[in-house]
């Protein structure tokens, strides 16, 4: 087996087939492939005869590169199949952000609506090899609806644990409809995360958070795919929200290993965006990451509300392999962003647009220069948080401006009321 489990810390070892979370030091672990052996058996062209085909596992975006995420049976794979998500471009969106190569890459295309398919499909597969009969997680909304429809899928009983109150209707509505037992704890994200980990130990039931390798084997083919639409050219920046870090830590171990087995020759940098009110990474990276920052989170981008990320090793490895950075944006500039991806026919939830807001004030400060290539990833669907997006368009988010409002009117069922309605917004 050409994979173990290993400690970021201590770097103890263990078999790949060790259902463990955690080391026993208490830190996290790694999914560590041989990547000397794998120089010799992946390639390029071997990716690219596996695009466009119909059957799984390859159909899957994140199968197709099985070699580098977790080489299992055909048989084994619980797959939906997600991946294979766009690539858009916009001049108009362009021009607004202030970078001309600007590429969107929209994870919220994916089967439930998020990018966090891509990790639950290897990370359900793993439960099911190891012989899981529950799974488990804490979640602001987008986590519990992929493993909700994964554990369906497989037959396994599922378990969410989310912050009462803070979760999206869109994200909500998905768990209960895919069957997840859904337990709603008096207080915010951490405190559902503590608990469910606690819960996962005392009970024997299989975590599927970030803190699971597994999860993170999966999100890392969000960069395979990504550079393989790219023709293997790497960007020089790709922006992302961050919340609990998974992608993160993803994004980074994957470019890292597509350079150690020879797939491209240099490491684009990586900036990770975080809410104003939910920034303890932001904090951390402005102090060198000598101290781990933790906050109470508040922010309209639900699904990056988090104070106390439990991928925070896994994410500084990222930003030292790459040359990264992580960036701030408000509420504010959160939901003009979302106005302005969802004008362009694009679409996506508040914490994507986080991505784009990031971009345009790293544009807009000189740290991405004109000219530079810049992919930036919308991780969730639009329909994920309507609630937002309404309440923006009538103004009605406490401290945000809506300066791109679309306020619907209301007329009389006249032909005259409508020539006039037009008339106005021409």
């Amino acid at each position: 087996m050409h994979y173990r489990l290993q400690c970021l810390m201590c770097n103890a070892r263990y078999p790949a087939d060790d259902p463990r979370a955690l080391c026993d030091c208490g830190s996290l672990l790694d999914v560590a492939h041989d990547l000397a052996a794998l120089r010799g058996s992946v390639s390029r062209q071997l990716f690219d005869s596996r695009r466009g085909e119909w059957a799984l596992p390859y159909r899957s975006g994140v199968w197709r590169y099985r070699e580098l995420i977790l080489p299992v049976d055909e048989a084994a794979i619980v797959s939906r199949p997600e991946g294979n998500t766009p690539l858009y471009r916009s001049p108009r969106l362009s021009q607004w952000v202030g970078i001309d190569d600007l590429t969107l890459k929209h994870e919220g295309e994916n089967p439930t609506g998020s990018f966090k398919d891509r990790g639950m499909t290897v990370a359900v597969t793993q439960a099911v090899r190891l012989g899981a009969q529950a799974v488990a997680c804490a979640s602001t909304g987008n986590t519990s609806a992929s493993m909700a429809a994964y554990a369906a899928l497989a037959g396994l009983r599922a378990v969410v644990f989310i912050p009462e109150g803070e979760i999206a209707y869109g994200k909500l509505a998905q768990a209960l409809a895919y069957g997840a037992q859904t337990l709603q704890v008096r207080g915010d994200f951490d405190a559902a995360m503590r608990l469910v980990r606690e819960v996962c130990n005392a009970l024997g039931i299989t975590l599927l958070n970030s803190l699971n390798p597994f999860r993170i084997e999966g999100q890392k083919a969000i960069i395979f795919e990504l550079l393989q639409q790219r023709g293997w050219q790497p960007p020089d920046w790709i922006v992302f929200p961050a919340g609990n870090l998974g992608n993160t830590a993803a994004f980074g171990k994957a470019l890292y290993e597509l350079k150690e087995v020879g797939l491209i020759a240099r490491l684009p940098r990586l900036a990770a965006v975080q809410a104003g009110g939910a920034n303890p990474f932001y904090r951390s990276f402005l102090g060198g990451f000598r101290q781990r920052e933790r906050v109470t989170a508040h922010t309209v981008a639900t699904a990056i509300r988090i104070g106390n990320p439990v991928s925070y090793e896994r994410a500084v490895r990222a930003l030292r392999w790459t040359d990264g950075l992580v960036t701030e944006v408000s509420d504010g500039e959160i939901m003009e962003a979302k106005a302005q991806v969802d004008r362009a026919g694009i679409g996506c939830e508040p914490a994507s647009a986080a991505a784009v807001a990031g971009a345009r004030r790293l544009a807009a400060e000189g740290v991405i220069q004109g000219g530079r290539a810049v992919v930036a990833i919308l991780t969730g669907h639009l329909l994920k948080d309507p609630g937002a997006t309404v309440d923006y368009h009538l103004n009605r988010l406490e401290g945000i401006e809506a300066t791109y409002a679309n306020r619907p009117r209301v007329i009389e069922p006249t032909l005259e009321a409508v020539r006039e309605a037009l008339a106005e917004s021409a």
